[in-house]
């Protein structure tokens, strides 16, 4: 991911907009400090309800209590 100064960034606003569109993400910083990101507005690609139905199965042993110590690692115990 590049990383421009905002002068970079001010001068050469079109050309980032431009990587930005074909995917790529732009981090802007200040005195080498990144501040912000500039990423697409656009979605990456169409969702597809119901793409992976049939492939995936959550086996009946996902619903089971968890044990009394993977409880307590959960609750910070």
């Amino acid at each position: 991911m590049p990383v421009v100064n905002v002068h970079q960034a001010k001068t050469q606003l079109s050309r980032l907009l431009a990587r930005v569109e074909a995917g790529e993400e732009v981090v802007i910083a200040r005195r080498g400090e990144p501040v912000a990101k500039l990423i697409s507005c656009n979605p990456v690609g169409k969702r597809q309800p119901d793409i992976l139905k049939g492939k995936l199965v959550v086996p009946d042993s996902f619903f089971d209590p968890l044990p009394e110590e993977e409880l307590k690692r959960w609750e910070g115990r």
